[in-house]
């Protein structure tokens, strides 16, 4: 009787995070030649949230991609389908004032975009929706801050574009 109380006791934060766990509402089958960028540009999902959704399947580098493997691209409540793909010479402000919305709001979508935007890159997907539908970062974690090495910057300079 002891023991199996004691089971019971154990195996009560993993029944727990199996009752929580959050419900997908979009997959993705990958494909040789995908790259997380890729991936989101193709179905409307912002980076960051392809990285939180996935977060401990989906490497920060994105480099561990399995060909025929399902990947989660939104959970239930929290999916961004209105999305951005970073150009050249793209700021953070003519983004939001592309889209129609405030740099509060893009920023809270997109957390993993530092304070003067200067870390975002061409072909990043940004989640550019008017209220916040991204899914919460894990505890203690910004998933997505890694910037592929092939990256190449949207503003390297860091000039306003059309101050030149």
């Amino acid at each position: 009787m002891f023991t199996r109380a004691i089971a019971a006791i154990l195996a009560l934060p993993f029944v727990a995070q199996l009752a929580s766990a959050d419900t997908c509402t979009r997959t993705y089958v990958a494909q040789s030649g995908d790259i997380c960028d890729s991936i989101s540009q193709a179905n409307q999902v912002s980076t960051y949230q392809l990285a939180v959704v996935n977060y401990g399947i989906i490497d920060d580098a994105c480099d561990n991609l399995v060909v025929g493997n399902t990947y989660c691209l939104g959970w239930e409540g929290e999916d961004c389908t209105t999305t951005y793909v970073v150009q050249a010479n793209d700021i953070c402000d003519s983004i939001s004032a592309a889209a129609g919305i405030n740099n509060t709001i893009l920023y809270e979508n997109n957390p993993q975009i530092n304070d003067d935007c200067t870390n975002i890159y061409i072909g990043e997907v940004l989640c550019t929706a008017s209220t916040v539908e991204v899914p919460p970062a894990p505890s203690g974690t910004t998933p997505a801050t890694t910037i592929p090495p092939t990256a190449i910057p949207a503003n390297p300079d860091g000039d306003i574009p059309w101050c030149d």
